[in-house]
């Protein structure tokens, strides 16, 4: 028997189908990121995900479905952990701090979602036009608005805040779309925490210091 929409738990059937959707879309997002939306095909993210193709287009009909959902999942989780104004924090420095390693950790812990989301902004961003203009942009706008604010209160110098923002994706990104770059550097095989923690260390230092703020 289904259980009422009250918080409580949910109707086992519910939470089974929620947990294969999730699964195809993790594999899904490796396959995007490994071969682009071009070159991905749904036999890949099939066997990939443990399923038959049949079984798959049950959950998701086609392949531009699934990118849909892959790339709307990458932003939700963008926009959901990474506005700046939501960040824990009573300062500035303690905020952008915040941000810039709550960025890296998204670049840790979803390293092939980011790559999906490069390669799709690198190729025009066709898929992304409307999710982009209605959902990120206004976040954006939002994060612009209070470090106008903090520049106007004197609180930090005086910066283009576009570019900040763009400096800081950049920066943070680049530990997941060009972590094979990375690692060949440091002479490891793969990137592990202690080195997000030390990328996190540098940047925080790097942004603070030009923007005239003191870490506490």
């Amino acid at each position: 028997m289904s259980q009422p929409a009250d918080g409580r738990k949910p109707p086992r059937r519910s939470a089974n189908r929620k947990a294969l959707e999730q699964r195809i879309l993790d594999a899904a997002e490796i396959v995007f990121s490994e071969q682009g939306f071009s070159g991905a095909s749904l036999e890949a993210i099939a066997e990939r995900a443990g399923l038959s193709k049949q079984n798959m287009l049950y959950y998701f009909p086609s392949k531009e479905s699934l990118y849909q959902n892959v790339l709307k999942h990458v932003l939700d989780l963008w926009i959901e952990k990474m506005a700046l104004m939501e960040q824990a924090g009573d300062t500035p420095a303690v905020m952008l701090e915040n941000y810039i390693r709550g960025k890296l950790e998204l670049s840790r812990i979803r390293p092939y979602g980011s790559k999906v989301f490069a390669n799709e902004v690198i190729s025009g961003a066709t898929h992304l036009q409307v999710y982009l203009e209605e959902d990120l942009l206004p976040q954006l706008e939002a994060d612009l608005a209070l470090v106008r604010q903090w520049i106007a209160d004197g609180r930090m110098d005086e910066v283009d805040p576009e570019h900040l923002f763009f400096t800081i994706w950049a920066s943070t990104q680049t530990y997941a779309d060009f972590s094979s770059q990375v690692s060949l550097a440091l002479g490891k095989r793969d990137l592990d925490e202690e080195d997000f923690q030390r990328a996190g260390d540098f940047l925080t230092h790097v942004f603070l210091k030009g923007l005239g703020l003191e870490k506490r």
